[in-house]
């Protein structure tokens, strides 16, 4: 798998105005739209960014022991910053890796349950919602690498899913044969979410050589660029 890496000093902001550009010229033949037209509307459409996992649950771990958890939320927290910037003001499921739990939440199972539970009632109770989740892939065979969208069972998800997965693939990894897919029945926060909503495997921490980019944080606002990127073109279709 040979992924194409800018290691250029090229701002966060700089990187999205160059793939935003690319997608809408791609999607309205000569239109440009700007970011602060998707607040001109009644209904303000509104982003959540979940880092996926967290406090008790780290989720997959590397070989080296770096969990999953933490990729997750760097990149999560670069998603934020880079829709800040653009007008955008997200909703973020967490915005640590530690998590106040209830009392009687006194299992790692309960604690799970209670935080899918806490995330799926803060991502349903609001209007015009879209739900992107950031995770990280994990396989017994150190060989696969490249990112993959799985989408919620529902046209829009699917929409948001597949121009996500494309252009992950066309400014990262050009060489990636994964496609988006429908997600699993047994994830609970996507298919009970009541907005489309994808989740995001930006690559797998089983690949010593991935893991080395996924930790890179020029590499993870690149990731961040594009996927606010393809939620802008998506919101603006």
């Amino acid at each position: 798998m040979k992924f194409i890496y800018i290691k250029s000093s090229l701002s966060a902001a700089l990187l999205f105005l160059i793939i935003t550009g690319i997608i809408l010229i791609r999607a309205n033949g000569n239109a440009y739209i700007s970011a602060n037209n998707i607040s001109n509307t009644n209904a303000e459409p509104i982003l959540i960014i979940d880092a996926g996992h967290g406090g008790a649950d780290g989720g997959a771990v590397a070989k080296d022991g770096t969990k999953e958890s933490i990729i997750n939320l760097s990149i999560a927290l670069k998603l934020e910053s880079l829709s800040k910037l653009f007008g955008v003001n997200p909703i973020m499921t967490r915005i640590s890796e530690e998590l106040d739990y209830p009392s009687d939440a006194n299992s790692i199972a309960l604690k799970k349950r209670w935080d899918q539970n806490r995330r799926l009632e803060l991502i349903n109770s609001f209007q015009n919602a879209t739900l992107i989740s950031i995770h990280q892939n994990k396989y017994p065979d150190s060989r696969p690498s490249g990112p993959q969208v799985l989408y919620a069972p529902n046209d829009e998800s699917k929409a948001l899913g597949e121009l996500t997965h494309n252009m992950l693939n066309d400014t990262l990894c050009s060489h990636n044969r994964r496609v988006a897919s429908p997600i699993d029945d047994n994830i609970y926060l996507i298919n009970k979410a009541k907005c489309p909503a994808i989740l995001v495997e930006c690559g797998f921490i089983s690949n010593e050589s991935e893991l080395s980019l996924l930790l890179n944080e020029n590499y993870q606002k690149q990731i961040a660029s594009v996927i606010f990127s393809s939620y802008i073109s998506y919101i603006n279709q």
